[in-house]
């Protein structure tokens, strides 16, 4: 599956944020402490779900419980 697909595609699962507290990044825009996001790709260092924009973005695991 490439990138352009990752909108329609469905969601793995599912994850909620726990911080969104960066140290080099402003993640603050995009994600909300407690809220629920659609994994809908995972590597071993991020995740892409669907952030507050509407749009897959890739995030530090970390950030997520």
């Amino acid at each position: 599956m490439t990138f352009t697909e990752w909108t329609t595609a469905p969601t793995i699962r599912t994850v909620v944020c726990k911080h969104a507290d960066a140290e080099k990044y402003v993640v603050t825009n995009v994600l909300t402490p407690g809220k629920e996001y659609e994994v809908k790709n995972e590597t071993d260092e991020f995740f892409f779900i669907v952030d507050n924009t509407g749009k897959v973005g890739g995030y530090y695991k970390t950030y997520f419980e």
